[in-house]
């Protein structure tokens, strides 16, 4: 890799040896077209274009990864993060894109729903849920990252929207056959009581659940390479928060207190709206500190010319 923030072309390559790490480049977050098949929930504009530009590279680049790397939002339909958790302080429903604090739920605003007698099938309240919710939310704004957003039903475990855009695992699909290996898939987001961006740790780790804490198998996987292009949905949640806990956490980082091996594909992710300035701010930051930026273009040329020949099935 070049000592620049940005990647230039040609000038770069290198024998280094590089993973690409997609972050969940699922339907949900695409603004894909409805269809007979489902309707994105979440969509992100621009996210069907950064895709596209992702599936590109890896179906032209792939030879020159040594690895890829693939997250997937995967969560229940009843889960602290949507809309079916909650009840407002009356009753009623609580509407996606609403955000909760501590503050509200001690107010009575807000409540779990599973803190109140259900109206159907003679639930029995859960006694546990409210001073749970009340731990989380108070962990959660302590560590001044994320408020705690009330999301519309999204990337649900078995749905449509939890599947990968069909450009990108076409192109890993045939990364696949190429090279006779797995694309790794790590899920994330199916304990309901806390929530899930980064793909390296829960945002507050639930004590009682290994797969919210700091993921070091990964973090050792990733680590072992020179190089980790990083690409997926949102730029300011989810690409945003595993980036971070890269920059924290990563074994060879932590020793240079500098992150030239992560590369972000600018035009292979897009922030979710109204969280522009969160976006920019993130990548301000990461630049600063050593990351490089590069677009899907750039970095195919480095991977065409670091590309090693794949040898044929015996």
């Amino acid at each position: 890799m070049c000592p620049t923030a940005t990647v230039p072309a040609a000038s770069c390559a290198t024998s280094s040896r590089s993973v690409l790490l997609l972050i969940d480049p699922q339907n949900d977050f695409c603004d894909l077209p409805a269809t007979a098949s489902g309707t994105p929930a979440l969509p992100v504009a621009g996210a069907d274009a950064d895709m596209r530009r992702v599936a590109d590279l890896i179906e032209r680049g792939g030879t020159g990864l040594d690895d890829i790397v693939i997250t997937l939002d995967s969560h229940h339909r009843v889960d602290i993060a949507h809309p079916t958790f909650w009840r407002t302080g009356d009753g009623g429903a609580v509407a996606p894109f609403t955000a909760i604090t501590a503050a509200q739920v001690r107010a009575g605003e807000f409540v779990p729903a599973a803190a109140v007698q259900g109206q159907e099938g003679g639930r029995p309240a859960d006694a546990t849920a409210l001073p749970r919710v009340l731990a989380y939310l108070d962990a959660l704004e302590a560590q001044g990252r994320y408020s705690l957003m009330v999301w519309p039903v999204h990337c649900e475990i078995g749905s449509w929207g939890h599947n990968v855009h069909s450009a990108v695992r076409a192109a890993y699909n045939q990364w696949e056959d190429r090279r006779l290996r797995q694309v790794l898939k790590v899920t994330k987001g199916d304990n309901p009581w806390t929530e899930h961006y980064s793909a390296l740790q829960a945002e507050v780790p639930d004590a009682d659940d290994a797969a919210t804490w700091l993921n070091r198998s990964l973090l050792a996987r990733l680590d072992a390479f020179d190089t980790i292009w990083i690409a997926g949905e949102a730029s300011s949640h989810c690409v945003k928060a595993t980036v971070e806990h890269l920059a924290d956490h990563l074994p060879s980082l932590l020793l240079s207190g500098r992150l030239e091996k992560l590369v972000l594909l600018t035009d292979g992710m897009s922030p979710v709206g109204g969280f522009e300035a969160q976006a920019a701010d993130f990548m301000a930051r990461m630049r600063q500190r050593g990351a490089r930026t590069a677009s899907c273009a750039q970095a195919l040329a480095v991977l065409t010319q670091t590309a090693r020949p794949v040898a044929a099935p015996a």
